[in-house]
């Protein structure tokens, strides 16, 4: 749910001193300018009906992470705190990923409706959120990502080479503490980046508007395409390639093998719940894959062809809708985790299940004792059901 660049007002800006005037700001995306034209000539792409469409789409996303993921993934977590035989390493790993995207969820998309809907991108919250929520987002895109290929491999090891001794649990907390040290580490630059600037229109008569942004000089240019392609291969392309090998070997594995010996009953409804799994695995990929391909092939000709990008009125609403597209890979990852995921399905009906019981078992108690004097048989049908239940 956080993103390689992306910051809290969806872009990254640069310093460029067109005029010698260290003080002069041109950006790449977000104020979508050209680098050769002037500041009075800039169209303001906040005002319109394709910007409050925009608006109006961002804010149904932002709503439904919120409750999808805040609601849905809060009961996966407490389903493995509440059932410990849940609690092998492909839940753990996905508990992470869920971890993420209730900190995003939570934290994170409160601020953004603010920004994005009632603010329409005007920061208010001052720079020290600024930086925490563009940190946030970003160390929590890359945690998604590295816990979706660590269960990927996990999936592979545990379907394809059989034979080999499973992961250890100390070995699997290590995984999981990469999982997380990684994107810590390198997100490093999108909080250290993150700032503060008056959007230029607010110089050019209109209300004043504060965006928060990434923004890098223009010496930096090359240090900042370097870490966006290092961003885009370590947290992307190579994942997904590796994900897409894993699963295309279980796969060959699964349904194009032929099982050794008698194919019994018991052997059948284990190969139908791995291929279940794997199925539901192999959406969540594919999801992955179609809602962040649009963001990052955007931002690459963004930051290396800005004039392609930056020249369009309505740019800025066409990176409003990608980003909305990468946004909700969060919901899916969850309606894919905790609906198709028959463990955690099952623990939810289990809970609620529990609950009617224990509420069924008071309203017979108290009907019981109302009905004593009136309906001996009543009393003792009522009190053998519960001893029953």
């Amino acid at each position: 749910m956080g993103e390689d660049n992306r910051s809290t007002s969806t872009g990254t800006w640069t310093l460029i001193p067109p005029s010698g005037s260290p003080h002069d700001l041109m950006a790449n995306y977000d104020i979508p300018l050209d680098y050769e034209v002037p500041v009075d000539e800039i169209p303001d792409t906040t005002q319109g009906r394709a910007f409050f469409v925009a608006t109006i789409v961002i804010a149904v996303v932002l709503v439904c992470i919120m409750l999808v993921c805040g609601v849905g993934n809060c009961l996966f977590i407490a389903s493995l705190a509440r059932y410990k035989k849940l609690r092998n390493l492909t839940n753990l790993l996905i508990a992470n990923l869920a971890i993420s995207d209730i900190l995003v969820a939570t934290v994170c998309c409160p601020f953004l409706v603010d920004y994005y809907v009632i603010k329409q991108l005007s920061w208010d919250h001052g720079i020290v959120l600024c930086v925490s929520i563009n940190y946030l987002r970003t160390v929590s895109l890359y945690v998604s990502t590295n816990a979706l290929l660590a269960i990927a491999v996990d999936r592979y090891m545990a379907i394809v080479h059989p034979l080999k001794p499973r992961m250890k649990y100390q070995t699997a907390y290590w995984i999981i503490f990469g999982v997380w040290i990684i994107p810590v580490l390198i997100s490093v630059p999108s909080a250290y980046f993150a700032t503060e600037h008056e959007y230029p229109h607010s110089t050019l008569g209109h209300d004043r508007k504060i965006f928060c942004a990434q923004i890098w000089s223009a010496d930096q240019q090359l240090m900042y395409r370097s870490y966006f392609l290092f961003i885009f291969i370590v947290e992307f392309l190579g994942p997904v390639v590796t994900m897409s090998v894993c699963y295309a070997q279980i796969s060959r594995e699964l349904w194009f093998k032929n099982v050794p010996g008698f194919p019994t009953k018991q052997l059948r409804k284990r190969l139908r719940q791995r291929r279940r799994t794997v199925v539901a695995l192999i959406a969540v990929l594919a999801a992955y894959v179609m809602c962040w391909a649009p963001y990052y092939s955007f931002t690459l000709l963004r930051d290396f062809y800005p004039a392609l990008i930056t020249r369009g009125r309505n740019s800025l609403v066409v990176f409003y809708i990608i980003e909305c597209i990468a946004m909700s890979n969060g919901v899916i990852n969850t309606l894919c985790f905790v609906s198709v995921r028959n463990n955690a399905t099952k623990c939810f009906r289990v809970v609620k299940i529990a609950h009617w019981r224990s509420l069924t078992r008071v309203i017979a108690g108290k009907m019981a004792e109302d009905d004593i004097r009136t309906s001996s048989l009543r009393v003792t049908e009522d009190l053998e059901c519960t001893r029953i239940k």
